[in-house]
């Protein structure tokens, strides 16, 4: 694959790449559920979501991401979903107390959403589920209540929906 190739060019570590991997897995998984999913959409950016991390490891690899990914030409679908990963989403207010440009970087699309939410449930190469995501997340941030309702939101649309 072509993405990993650029990983491995733009020197992101090897646990990053193995959790990429991981990641692309859980997405594509997630995406059999939406047969109008763009699956090769889906499985660029969940490759790439993280390449910013050859960077940084701050909030900001988001944004380093799609730098780094523009300088290949890549789509702006596959960009949104580099700089839309982080979580369930930041908000446009939300960016701004991280010092973040001001804008939402909130997961629109489908594919947006299914990436994002794969990165959720991936720790580390690990997939977890949703109760994990919200103590860690509970653990790390002052005020998480926003988050963990997109979380859930997300998590009912794209996983809970489906369940038998």
């Amino acid at each position: 694959m072509m993405e990993i190739e650029i990983l491995k060019k733009e020197k992101t570590p090897h646990k990053v790449i193995d959790h990429s991997i991981a990641v692309c897995k859980k997405a594509l998984k997630i995406a059999q559920n939406f047969p109008e999913a763009d699956i090769e959409l889906i499985q660029k950016g969940a490759l790439l979501h993280d390449i910013g991390r050859s960077r940084t490891h701050d909030i900001t690899h988001a944004v380093e991401g799609v730098k780094i990914a523009r300088k290949y030409n890549y789509p702006e679908e596959v960009l949104n979903i580099i700089e839309r990963h982080i979580g369930a989403g930041i908000t446009k207010k939300e960016a701004k107390s991280l010092g973040l440009f001001e804008k939402s970087y909130v997961p629109e699309t489908l594919e947006e959403k299914i990436v994002a939410h794969a990165d959720n449930l991936i720790s580390g190469t690990k997939e977890v589920d949703v109760d994990y995501v919200i103590k860690k997340w509970k653990s790390r941030m002052d005020n998480p209540d926003d988050n963990i309702e997109r979380l859930i939101k997300l998590d009912e649309e794209l996983i809970q929906a489906f369940k038998d």
